[in-house]
């Protein structure tokens, strides 16, 4: 009787302990005797105790950020820049067999890779062409990976820090560039003011007023208007005529 219950108990011990369950985004990768037989799951399934060994490997999305890393670029200047990658693994057994740890491998490519791509280009570039140099990132990690069984589907560069010298020239350039665009459009407009006022000799007189309204805006307590010599004449001939009207009347 004794050892009746002895056995039922080594029995139930050994079913439980064949017995595996795996859930829909995982699978498990089978080894038996040491040798790989294959990735099983989702679901219930068993194993022979002893015999046979099973990591569980998940099939979800996997991101992490790649820490700052310090780069020079092209025309040296140095930056800190740092990215976030987004993978998941397609072969199981591939991801157990071909690389000891897929995370920390994976993360060590992405860095040298980032630190790499970084250094082939000028800081304008890094700053503008953002979208070009993450799918450059994409293609070089996702085909070193390959052999892993992992695809590598997003590397985003996040951030970019750039001295603060590196700040200050930039807003100058910024500030200077649309000084000179602002330069090159009141010069645009002076020329074709200029032909308007070439075609129609009247418009000068819009072109006071607005000389007029731009003196006062200055605060001036003293305004020169110039006036055409054939309007003053006119006004002096009429003032004469109207005093030789008024004498004859006396």
């Amino acid at each position: 009787m004794g050892l009746l219950v002895f056995l039922i108990v080594v029995g139930i011990i050994v079913l439980m302990a064949s017995i595996r369950i795996v859930t829909e985004y995982e699978r498990g990768v089978i080894f038996r005797l040491g040798r790989l037989i294959g990735a099983k799951g989702p679901g219930l399934f068993f194993l022979i105790p002893i015999v046979d060994k099973m990591v569980k490997v998940s099939l979800r999305t996997v991101n992490f950020d790649v820490q700052p890393q310090e780069v020079i670029t092209k025309d040296n200047v140095p930056v800190k820049v740092n990215a976030v990658i987004y993978f998941r693994i397609m072969d199981p057994c591939k991801s157990v067999v071909e690389v000891e740890d897929f995370r920390f491998a994976t993360l060590q490519i992405a860095q040298t890779t980032l630190r790499g791509v970084v250094g082939e280009v000028e800081l304008d570039e890094l700053l503008s062409q953002r979208e070009k140099l993450n799918e450059k990132l994409q293609t070089i990690v996702d085909e070193q990976t390959d052999p892993w069984g992992i695809k590598v589907s997003v590397v985003e560069i996040k951030e970019i820090e750039i001295p603060d010298t590196m700040k200050r020239a930039m807003a100058r350039q910024a500030e200077v560039e649309r000084e000179r665009r602002a330069k090159i459009i009141n010069a645009q407009g002076e020329y074709q003011a200029a032909e308007i006022i070439g075609k129609y000799p009247q418009a000068i007189q819009l072109r006071y007023l607005q000389t007029l309204s731009d003196i006062a805006t200055e605060q001036n307590s003293t305004i020169v208007f110039p006036l055409p010599i054939n309007l003053l004449e006119a006004l002096d001939k009429g003032l004469s005529s109207r005093e030789k009207e008024s004498k004859k009347k006396t």
